[in-house]
Parts: structure tokens; sequence; C-alpha cells
């Protein structure tokens, strides 16, 4: 498996078809246009997991503006959830924004308890629920792991 930036127009609509046809993303309402429209815009870093032509999942950074270190989107195709793949772009993740940042955040939908225990298994701490957030009757979960303070941080 290689994890390496978004690269064409075909693996951003792959990315956005795998998304609005998967949980949480259905619950959540991200629907294929929207989707599309993100993946493709120039802020956030779009990294994929691909092995050979077949893309297994992909991750979505915010490292620009108010609220960075944002792990925005984790998603994985169904049938290879459970094989490593999350673990693998979460650390990837990690890795790419504690070079700049002290912080990853990432949020979690209330109900989606799997991806919960994947975070916190891999050292998030839970820092507060976001009621009706994204849709009205569920909550988002937001999680840190934190290297240090802000002030205390130096890019490397």
């Amino acid at each position: 498996m290689e994890i390496r930036r978004l690269g064409s127009h075909e693996e951003a609509q792959a990315c956005a078809q795998m998304l609005s046809s998967s949980e949480p993303w259905i619950t959540l309402q991200r629907n294929y246009s929207e989707a599309l429209e993100f993946l493709e815009s120039p802020d956030p870093e779009t990294y994929v997991a691909v092995a050979g032509s077949r893309l297994l999942g992909f991750t979505v950074l915010n490292l620009k503006g108010d609220f960075v270190g944002y792990l925005k989107i984790l998603c994985v195709a169904p049938e290879s959830r459970g094989s490593g793949i999350g673990s693998a772009l979460i650390r990837f993740a990690e890795d790419r924004i504690f070079r700049d940042y002290p912080n990853v955040f990432i949020m979690c939908s209330s109900f989606n308890p799997r991806a919960g225990a994947l975070y916190r298994r891999l050292g998030y701490e839970y820092i507060g629920e976001l009621k009706d957030y994204v849709v009205r009757g569920h909550s988002e979960i937001l999680l840190r792991k934190t290297r240090c303070p802000i002030r205390e941080f130096s890019p490397q």
C-alpha cells in the first residue's frame, strides 16, 4: 500500500463516490457533488491510500485557517475496513500535521462507535460534544491528540 497526494480528477471522482455511498457519510447527508467539489478545492490536503490501481481510502486535512491540524475526513472503502487502512491513514496524517502543528483534531459521529474506538485506541482524547452539528439527532464528538501546548511548539 502507498499513501500519496490525490493525483487526478478521476481519483477525486472515485473518492467522492466512495464517500457519498458509504456510512457515516450517508447519514451525514454528504452527496457526490458536494464531496467532489470539496475534494477538488485548493485548500485542504487530500491523501489517498492505494494498492496498485485500487483505491483503499483517503484522508483530507485542514492545515489553513482557524482550525488547523484538523483531520477533516477519513474514509476507507467498506471492503477494506478493519484491515489497518484507517490506522495507516491516521498515522500518515499525524506525521504530516505534527511537522507544523502541535495538535491533531478529529471528529467522530455519535452513531459511529467503531470509529470512536479506533481513535481512542490511537491515543485521541475526548474534548467535547457538538449536538446536532451536522444533522439533527446526532452529535459530533471532538477528539484531540497533542504533542505539547501551542506556546511550546516549534515546527520541524
